[in-house]
């Protein structure tokens, strides 16, 4: 088994402990370094690239958002997680733009760390359970699991992958077709279900069922 490298940041030192003491817990996991803020993330991300950054959110001099924006698009393969008090879908979405594989509360289960590094290590997005269902139902209550049958079979197929946090290439490599198809693929899917980033597409595979609320994937029958 492949060790996975940690890269901790969080703010508070009590948290960062419990939060080290946790993963060192969990066959396979190196803590390989902690950061007390983003900016101090980042430098150790250079020197020391992580597999998995467990990120929290408000922190002195840089904070997890702009952070995890930064490195996401200099290191792409690095994935972060999230950490947060916070339960709420704004919070979700916005760190799903930000490049975040996953999204954490720090009050869910202990058992949730080992999932959420498995699951985005594997190339799939990671959400707690407990904000899950929260985006499980859009904001008049009503659920949207029905809109999938306006998508075609290899929209169906194209959106899966996405929301397992597959790029474009790997998208194309999986389903034998060109990047720019499976780049007009999400063109036409975010006009079809009138939405208009990645992070929505995630939370509306979730809503519909293609993607399981623990990150893992949903195999697709051959």
């Amino acid at each position: 088994m492949k060790t996975i490298k940690v890269l901790i940041v969080e703010d508070h030192a009590l948290v960062r402990a419990g939060l080290r003491a946790l993963l060192e817990r969990i066959p396979g996991i190196d803590v390989i370094a902690e950061a007390v803020n983003g900016a101090e993330a980042i430098e150790m991300v250079r020197k020391r690239p992580p597999d998995v950054v467990f990120m929290d959110i408000a922190m002195p001099v840089l904070d997890g958002l702009k952070a995890t924006s930064l490195i996401s698009s200099s290191y792409p393969e690095i994935r972060i997680i999230m950490v947060s008090m916070y339960a709420r879908e704004e919070y979700v979405r916005e760190a799903m733009a930000a490049g975040a594989a996953g999204y954490l509360v720090k009050r869910g289960a202990t058992g949730e760390l080992e999932r959420a590094i498995r699951a985005v290590v594997d190339g799939a997005t990671y959400i707690s359970p407990e904000v899950a269902r929260d985006l499980s139902r859009d904001p008049t209550g009503s659920s949207r699991t029905h809109d999938v049958s306006l998508m075609t079979p290899r929209q169906n197929e194209v959106l899966r992958l996405i929301a397992e946090g597959r790029s474009t290439t790997e998208i194309a490599s999986i389903l034998k077709i060109s990047a720019k198809t499976v780049e007009t693929h999400r063109a036409n899917l975010m006009d079809r279900l009138n939405i208009h980033d990645v992070p929505g597409l995630v939370r509306f595979a979730i809503r519909a069922g293609l993607v399981s609320l623990d990150g893992s994937e949903r195999k697709k029958e051959e």
